[in-house]
Order: structure tokens, then C-alpha cells, then sequence
């Protein structure tokens, strides 16, 4: 029966609308820059952008290319004003009006422009740029903001759609949203063409153009037509027209849409809050669609951003070909080789809309799946990624025809057989070349940073000294030492000492590691992000990592450092799950395998994690991941559990994890959105080749 609400794409346009307002964003000169010195309100705007990914915005490549004709675009910094928070937005007005709560700006660097030749050969005032005209902009800080659904189709259908961008229409500047129709297509279907039933402002250059139907972006808005509504806009198909990269690297389209996937699929398994996502008003959209299968021919939204969010976990597929290939096999037809090339197994779903013959999507995609979990990996995946995969494919089988389930796991059982006969075949040969072994830390000597509270007050003590090594144990070194600091003042009052110790330990070959033991409560010190020289933060410049003293309990820390050492190695969550806070019991890390990394991700000072902190130090566990509290609490932690089990896995041992999370800090101080998940990481690393000193009340009861 209907229930008196708006259908259609109006009813479309109501549910999406906040959902792409929230990841809609103003292009301006940078924040002080040189055409806006001041507010960044009240300079003019250049266009409109709109985040793809965590920490990534997509505009047109002449939007970023105003206010300075001279100028190279790639690496130019640009203005960013955006929607704060994760998720719909709640402002967009001027500072000081009702529109402004939930504002931010930062700035953004040019990464890439399309094409290429733009650098050279920028077309004259008022002309076309050429096709297709797209900029990716990195963001410089890590932030929480909303990200648009794009699709996976090379080509957008004809449908009801929306476009959205900055306007001044009324003399308010607000993101604000037409719906038109899409027309055509142009240049080869890089170029999509908006109906005329409104007008395209100025300001909205570079804004996300929405199918309504399927409630995915299709297009970035280009141009519009002088003396009349409608316009053109640039398919987001041509972000695959990205520079490639070097071999062996993974190129920036497949990271950037790795991160769409696993930021999306975040949300809609998150129950942090309540605030509508992506999913879930695909759910709404999805009910009005109807399914000549009786709703068992296409995966539900759910499933899609599941799937797409597994399949963001495995490593990149090594070439387009081998995703065309496993795509033909499960749509059973050769796909359009016209369209641009699939690039990343997300770019394979997209063939698989409105196969032949029976079965629909819901069955090429389960078989597209099924035969990437048995596929060979340009590299290892993380442990048990593709497992994770088939045991999804399998249950969500559950729900569809008997002789499906059938075939699902037969393709399973056979594609698992011929992976084991190519690698058996290849045994004997480096497929990839010779394998280099990470370097560990240097065997020198180290410098010791010693912190301790004063009882009940907010003030410290502390001590820097140089610690001989394995070399000579035991061998102690005094550089300086302080009482009863603030928190705040610690920082500059250790420059000088810290400096010194560094002198007196580096080499030219290697910066020194530096030893920072504190007791659990002071795990949050932000040790990595002082400055002692050069501007650059510690934990850029050399390895720190944080000293856990085993109190006299710890009868396994001899044989569970070795075996981490030497690897492979485990991770194990600590104090969550599922990101909700736990608790561990004394008795449980005697159950986790010895070469286990404990990674905790809340608060080092508060429970349950400081009692967690407490309970893997009297279990002799030297090695443990854990970091200082995110900037927001409400914050999936999700990105970084998975951060680390890539990294872990990455690793394959214990001795190049210090090196390894140093290489991690400097990424994130370099400005790689990649890295943002490890802002604060720390890394409890208990040597006992490395002894500390026992005079020490850090040594006592904690």
C-alpha cells in the first residue's frame, strides 16, 4: 500500500542529496595563499570537488588551474573546504551563519592532472580543456569527512541523475543540487551529456553527477552550454586513464579505489552510529528496482559493499587482462573490449551487469569471486584475506539456487588444484626476481629515554642515557637528566639532551634507535612527533620504539621473542572487538600462538587497555603494536586493524618492524592519505639483548 511519500527520482533525489553534500566540496585558493590571504569564505571560488577516498578529492583539471596560468598544475596547492565529519554534512554557509556548523578547510596538493599534456598545453580563456579534464587532489592532513559511492560501470546508463557544486545563486555561498537527465555520450563516451531542464553555474565545475536509479556517481561536471541549460560532464571511468605505475608497484587508481572500497564497506559494517550510508539508501533504492528473479538475480547492497570491500583486501590483480579474463569466464560472453581497460578486481564486477542466460548478477559475481580467491597474487595476500572471500562467497550462496552452491564449490575445489600445480611448477624459479631480505635495526648502540610521574602530580622526571648494546651489555652511558617537568614543557626540555645522545649513537650508515621506557600509563607520549633538528619529526628521522619491562613474570619472553623474530607473524586484537572495548583475562594470552603480535588500538592510559597493557607484559610479550588515541574517538578502527595485518604480513618478521613503522611515520609526514591509519603508532619492542637499567623505579610494581 503506498504510504504518501514521494516516489521515483524525487523520492531518490531526497534520500541521496545529504549523502553528496556531505562529500561535496568548495575549490579555492589555499588556506593564506596568494589570492586569499585571509578568511577562506571571502575569496572566490574556483569550482567544486568532491571526496573519492579518504583523504582524496576528484575535480576537473581547469578548476585547479585557475589563478595562475603559469603555473605547473601538478603539485599545486589548492584550497579545500569540506563537510566535517563522517558523515552527511550539516552546514555549508559562511562563518557565522547557521549553515557554517561542521565546516573545515585545508589544503589539498595536485597529485595528477588528465591528460597529461594539460602541463604543456593549456588551452586559451574561456576554451575547452581537453578531455577528460580530471585533477586528483591530494589532501595535506588527516581528516574525517564523507566520500561519494562511484560506480563500477565503464558506462553510465541514461537515467534520471543530479548534479551538484558550489552556488551563489542567491547570494549565499552553499552546495547545492539539479536534478537533470543524461543525454548521451561524446569523445567516445568520455564525456557524458546533461539534459537542459536547469542551469549549470560557474562554481559547480568539477561537482559529482549521480544516477539516480542506482544511486552511484557516473560523472564529474565539465561545462555548460552558453545561452541554455544542460552541459557536459567527464565519465569517472577515465580515472582509469591514470598514469600507470613503475613495475611492481600497485599505481595510484588501484590504491585510491582500494581505499573507496574498504572505507565504505567500514561504514556499513560499523555500528558506531546510526547516521544513513551509501548501503543503506541503496537498500531504499534497490526496493523500488524490480528483480526478474524474484530478488535472488542481483547481490543486495549489502553483499555488493561487502564483496567490494573483501575484495579491496587482496593484493592488486597483476594485469587488466587477467581481471577481462576471469570476468569472461564467470559472465560466460567476451565484455566490450571498447570500454577503458578493468584495472582492479572492482573494475571486474563492473562486466558482470545484465549477463546472458539464467542466473543474473547475483551469479557471475558469486563465480567472478570465487575465482579470484583461488587466483595467483602479483604478491602475497594478507593471512587468511582470500579464505575470508570464498567462506563470503559460500554463505551468501546459502540464499540462492541448490545447483549454484553446487558449482560454486566444485569452481573452488579446481581452481585450488591448478593454483598448486603452477606454483609446484614453479618451484626452483623467482618469479619476481631475487627476493631481497628487509634489513633489521643496527646492533650499535641506542639511546635510552627513561620517564616517570611524581606519584599524584602532573609532573615528571626523566633521563636520557646511551645504552652500549649487544656488544657490551649492561653498559650504561648517562647524557642528562630532569625533574619534575611538565607534560607540556618535556618536549623542549629533552631537545638538547636528545640531540646529544643522537650525536654521540649515529653513524653514516644509520640513525640510532631510540629507546623510550615509561610506564604503561605514558604510552601516549607523543615521543615520534618531537622535533630535535631539521624541523622533521623524531620518528621520521630514526626508529623509537617504547620499552615494557617484564617485572619479573615473563617466564616465555625468551622463546615468544625469538619465534617473533624470526616469523611469520600473527596479529591478535587486544582490547576490542569488532571495535567495541575487551578486556583480556590473565589466562588468555597463554592460548595465542608465540610468534602473535598483541595490537591495541584505545587509549594507552585507560582501561580496558592499560590492564591489557599489563597483562601481555606479566605474559613476556615483547613485541606489541598499540598508538595514541585517534583524533576522533568515534572513528572506525577498522582501517587501522587492517593497516596492521597488511603490515605484519608485510613484514614476515619481528627484526624489521622498528624500520618498518619508522618508514610508516615518514609516509604519513609526507602527506600519503595511504598511511593516515598509522598516525600515532606505536611500537612496544622489549630487547633482551638490551637490557635496562635496574636502578630504576620503573623496574617496581606498576
Amino acid at each position: 500500500m503506498p504510504d504518501g511519500r514521494t516516489a521515483g527520482p524525487a523520492r531518490a533525489f531526497e534520500l541521496l542529496e545529504p549523502l553528496v553534500r556531505a562529500a561535496t566540496v568548495r575549490v579555492h585558493a589555499p588556506p593564506g595563499g596568494y589570492d586569499n590571504p585571509g578568511n577562506d569564505w571571502t575569496g572566490p571560488t574556483w569550482g567544486s570537488g568532491f571526496f573519492i577516498a579518504p583523504g582524496w578529492v576528484l575535480t576537473c583539471a581547469h578548476v585547479v588551474g585557475e589563478g595562475g596560468a603559469a603555473m605547473r598544475l601538478a603539485g599545486r596547492e589548492v584550497g579545500i573546504s569540506f563537510s566535517s565529519g563522517p558523515g552527511p554534512g550539516t552546514g555549508s554557509g559562511p562563518p557565522g551563519s547557521r549553515a557554517d556548523a561542521g565546516i573545515g578547510t585545508v589544503t589539498g596538493r595536485v597529485e595528477c592532472v588528465l591528460p597529461e599534456r594539460l602541463e604543456e598545453r593549456r588551452p586559451g580563456r574561456r576554451a575547452l580543456w581537453d578531455l577528460p579534464d580530471l585533477a586528483l587532489v591530494r589532501v595535506l592532513s588527516p581528516i574525517s569527512h564523507a566520500c561519494v559511492w562511484l560506480t563500477d560501470r565503464a558506462g553510465p546508463r541514461l537515467e534520471e541523475a543530479a548534479y551538484f557544486g558550489c552556488t551563489e545563486e542567491l547570494g549565499i555561498r552553499e552546495i547545492t543540487g539539479r536534478t537533470t537527465r543524461l543525454r548521451g555520450t561524446a569523445a567516445g563516451g568520455a564525456a557524458i551529456r546533461l539534459g537542459d531542464e536547469d542551469e549549470i553555474e560557474a562554481g559547480m565545475s568539477g561537482g559529482p553527477v549521480v544516477d539516480l536509479a542506482r544511486g552511484e556517481v557516473v560523472g564529474v561536471v565539465k561545462a555548460r552550454r552558453h545561452g541554455g541549460g544542460g552541459g557536459l560532464a567527464v565519465s569517472v571511468a577515465q580515472l582509469r586513464t591514470l598514469p600507470m605505475a613503475a613495475t611492481g608497484q600497485t599505481g595510484l587508481y588501484r590504491r585510491v579505489m582500494q581505499a573507496h572500497d574498504l572505507y565504505h564497506y567500514d561504514r556499513h559494517v560499523s555500528d558506531l552510529d546510526s547516521r544513513r550510508t551509501w548501503t543503506d539508501v541503496h537498500d531504499e533504492l534497490a526496493a523500488a528496482d524490480g528483480d526478474r528473479y524474484g530478488g535472488r538475480g542481483r547481490l543486495t547492497p549489502g553483499e555488493r559493499t561487502t564483496l567490494c570491500g573483501l575484495l579491496a583486501e587482496l593484493p592488486p590483480p597483476g594485469s587488466s587482462e587477467a581481471v577481462r579474463e576471469l570476468a569472461e569466464q564467470a559472465r560466460g560472453e567476451e565484455p566490450d573490449t571498447a570500454l577503458p581497460a578493468p584495472l582492479s578486481w572492482r573494475d571486474g564486477l563492473g562486466l558482470l551487469h545484465d549477463p546472458p542466460g539464467a542466473g543474473g548478477e547475483a551469479a557471475a559475481m558469486l563465480r567472478y569471486a570465487t575465482d579470484v580467491s583461488v587466483a595467483d597474487h602479483r604478491e602475497p595476500p594478507a593471512p587468511g584475506a582470500d579464505e575470508e572471500l570464498w567462506d563470503w562467497v559460500r554463505a551468501t550462496a546459502e540464499r540462492l539456487w541448490r545447483p549454484l552452491r553446487r558449482e560454486l564449490g566444485e569452481r573452488h575445489e579446481r581452481g585450488l588444484a591448478e593454483r598448486e600445480q603452477r606454483r609446484r611448477a614453479a618451484v626452483g624459479r623467482a618469479a619476481h626476481g631475487p627476493v631481497r631480505r628487509d634489513r633489521g635495526l643496527p646492533t650499535g648502540p641506542s639511546v635510552l629515554l627513561e620517564v616517570w610521574a611524581h606519584g599524584w602530580e602532573d609532573v615528571y622526571d626523566w633521563r636520557v642515557s646511551v645504552l652500549a648494546g649487544p656488544a657490551r651489555p649492561g653498559r650504561v652511558t648517562p647524557v642528562d637528566a630532569g625533574v619534575r617537568e611538565t607534560l607540556a614543557a618535556l618536549p623542549e626540555a629533552l631537545r638538547a639532551p636528545l640531540a646529544e645522545g643522537f650525536r654521540r649513537c649515529d653513524t653514516h650508515e644509520s640513525a640510532a634507535l631510540l629507546e623510550v621506557a615509561a610506564a604503561p600509563e605514558l604510552f601516549g607520549l607523543a615521543v615520534d612527533a618531537w622535533t630535535v633538528s631539521g624541523g622533521v619529526p623524531v620518528g621520521v628521522q630514526r626508529p623509537v620504539v617504547f620499552r615494557l619491562p617484564p617485572a619479573g613474570a615473563g617466564e616465555a619472553a625468551g622463546p615468544r621473542w625469538t619465534r617473533v623474530q624470526a616469523g611469520p607473524l600473527l596479529d591478535q586484537r587486544a582490547d576490542c572487538s569488532r571495535g567495541r572495548p575487551r578486556s583480556p583475562s590473565p589466562e588468555w594470552p597463554a592460548g595465542l600462538a608465540d610468534n602473535t603480535v598483541p595490537v591495541l588500538c584505545r587509549a594507552p592510559a585507560a582501561e580496558p587497555t592499560l590492564g591489557a597493557l599489563h597483562v601481555l607484559r606479566d605474559a613476556g610479550y615483547g613485541v606489541v603494536v598499540c598508538r595514541r588515541p585517534p583524533a576522533d574517538p568515534g572513528a572506525s578502527c577498522a582501517p587501522y586493524h587492517r593497516g596492521v595485518r597488511e603490515e605484519l604480513a608485510e613484514a614476515g618478521r619481528g627484526a624489521v618492524l622498528p624500520l618498518r613503522v619508522q618508514a610508516l611515520r615518514g609516509r604519513a609526514y609526507g602527506a600519503d592519505p595511504d598511511a593516515y591509519w598509522a598516525a600515532g603508532l606505536a611500537l612496544v619492542w622489549e630487547d633482551p639483548a638490551r637490557a635496562l637499567p635496574e636502578d630504576e623505579p620503573l623496574q617496581g610494581d606498576l
